[in-house]
């Protein structure tokens, strides 16, 4: 088949290829079967193409052809096809065979792929029940990718469409595993948003420390508008970090550092025994992550809670200051998505937002729609972080704070609200002009804030009021003084037209 597939005909036809295990297997756990099978029956078809148009150029020479598959951006051993496993589908062992499979693939790209299937296993029990259900499963699984509208081969879609592909896959699944919000996955006009902001530009180093399944950097990179960048990012979930690196390979973005780490404790971008600085540093962290690891941040030895130490049952300034410490001094910049307590709660969160906005870091503030989410209804908020802004940075001389009220931007949807370009234009031309608009943001010095109490909470500083109409009292005694007369007259007219019929 020739033909090209669209984007929507690509995520219909995989989505539909998840009927094999929705009302059997949890989503949770049937996402990652799924996505890692996209991506075999993906590279299976790209190499597929490359053999044979190497076949067409080089004739029966099998030594050449050989050569040449080996300069390839990756490597397919023989036996580890797709078509392999679809050719094995009703094999006893075909749980077996796909985990082999998968295995030889990572030995034979380990500077790419080492590690990435470590965390599933077709051949669970557990995940994919007994023997023969198990087996029948599989079975239709490997059938369902078969079918001709999934040929993925380049002359029929672009690496953007398979991409793409993954990313909608990943938002379905969020939507249906009952994960806590953000945990794997960015709503893309947020991520975009967000990318935005932080406005990442050639030859920018750029860090997500909370990756989930990598949608957020990607998005940051898409921004840069060139190849000229680095991506580095960690993952404390195995199986999310998984899903990152399939979704790094499948963008073309092969290079990007993605660690399977915990930030907090253990974090793993590091050099010597000083943590990496990057230009750019986005994330949206769990929200008020519980045991987070306070019991840790005393020793910490790359003194990040030097501000103070968050609570053991919230651990959003944990990334927050985390966020800080990688940008790069007097010139990096932060972008944060965070839910709203932590622009208001007291004790040692006060006190840490205190020590940041009075170190001068603090440039803005951009309150987001409720339930743009797919598993929280819950308004959430952008902090922005300027380094740039320290002694010394080419912003240095700024000291207000932009607050932005955009919770009225968005269009309303029957499960989530969407915001979009238009909402997200306004949003970041106000805030790259720095602009005061009425009832939508307001410049703070950093006076305001101070006498505020250190308070972020928006609607101190961006009055989005809109007082009720006068009502003339008068008038509306005059209106009714004359329906009632009418009233009256009304019943006088009822009265005899019934006396005239007897009744």
């Amino acid at each position: 088949m020739t033909d090209k597939l669209t984007q929507q005909q690509v995520n219909q036809t995989a989505w539909a290829a998840c009927d094999t295990f929705r009302g059997v297997v949890d989503a949770g756990q049937y996402k990652d079967y799924i996505l890692v099978m996209l991506f075999l029956k993906y590279i299976s078809d790209v190499w597929k193409d490359h053999v044979e148009g190497y076949r067409k150029q080089y004739g029966g020479d099998e030594g050449r052809i050989r050569r040449k598959l080996r300069l390839e951006r990756f490597f397919l051993p023989e036996g580890a096809s797709f078509y392999d496993l679809h050719a094995a589908r009703s094999e006893a062992n075909i749980g077996e065979l796909i985990n082999i499979a998968l295995e030889q693939i990572e030995d034979a790209n380990r500077s790419k792929l080492e590690g990435v299937f470590r965390n599933i296993d077709f051949n669970s029990e557990a995940n994919l029940g007994r023997t023969k259900d198990r087996n029948r499963r599989l079975k239709t699984m490997l059938e369902d990718f078969a079918k001709p509208e999934l040929d993925l081969t380049p002359s029929r879609v672009s690496e953007d469409i398979i991409g793409e592909c993954y990313i909608y896959l990943i938002s379905r699944f969020a939507s249906g595993a009952g994960k806590k919000a953000g945990e794997f996955y960015t709503p893309s006009a947020v991520s975009q948003l967000l990318a935005k902001l932080a406005g990442p530009k050639p030859g920018d180093t750029i860090c997500d420390p909370a990756c989930g399944s990598g949608s957020l950097l990607i998005q940051a990179a898409q921004e840069v508008g060139s190849n000229d960048f680095s991506l580095s990012g960690q993952e404390v979930n195995g199986a999310t970090w998984a899903l990152a690196r399939m979704n790094m390979f499948l963008h073309a973005k092969d290079a990007a550092r993605i660690e399977w780490c915990d930030t907090l404790n253990s974090p793993a971008l590091i050099e010597g025994d000083q943590l990496i600085k990057f230009d750019v540093v986005v994330a949206n962290p769990p929200f008020s992550l519980d045991k987070w690891g306070a019991e840790n941040a005393p020793k910490d030895p790359y003194k990040r809670f030097r501000r103070g130490i968050p609570p053991k049952s919230k651990g959003d300034y944990a990334f927050i200051t985390h966020m800080i410490e990688i940008a790069k001094r007097k010139s990096g910049r932060v972008a944060v998505i965070v839910p709203h307590g932590v622009l208001f709660r007291g004790g040692a969160e006060g006190k840490i937002r205190q020590a940041l906005i009075e170190e001068n870091l603090l440039d803005a503030v951009i309150g987001l729609p409720a339930n743009l989410f797919t598993t929280t209804g819950i308004p959430v908020a952008i902090l922005v972080f300027d380094r740039s802004r320290e002694s010394g940075g080419a912003n240095e001389a700024r000291k207000d704070v932009l607050f932005i009220d955009a919770s009225k931007e968005f269009t309303p949807g029957k499960t989530q609200n969407l915001m979009e370009e238009v909402h997200i234009g306004k949003v970041v031309e106000t805030y790259r002009a720095r602009r005061e608009i009425e009832k939508f943001s307001h410049l703070a010095s950093s006076e305001e804030i101070a006498e505020n109490g250190f308070n972020l909470n928006i609607p101190r500083y961006v009055d989005t009021f809109e007082p009720e109409e006068e009502i003339d009292v008068a008038a509306v005694q005059a209106e009714i003084d004359r329906i009632e007369a009418e009233l009256v007259d009304v019943r006088a007219r009822m009265k005899g037209y019934l006396k005239e019929l007897g009744l």
